[in-house]
């Protein structure tokens, strides 16, 4: 993803789940993906998918068993 996809995600994140905190790396090795950040903590994956000339985001979030039993 390049600098203005990330902007543009992010600034749709934001305000769709209404949480400035939420924030888009981008990630050096990988130009399909970037990482879905919540203040400091990693949270998830962005994949770009470029596919029959229309381009869509796909975001998975992994949630640890761990972190369920603090809830």
């Amino acid at each position: 993803m390049n600098a203005s996809d990330t902007a543009k995600v992010q600034r749709y994140l934001r305000q769709r789940f209404g949480n400035h905190k939420l924030s888009i790396a981008r990630r050096e090795t990988k130009n399909d993906s970037a990482e879905l950040m919540l203040e400091d903590e990693f949270i998830g994956v962005i994949f770009q998918d470029d596919e029959d000339g229309e381009t869509c985001y796909h975001v998975q979030i992994s949630i640890l068993e761990e972190d369920l039993e603090e809830v």
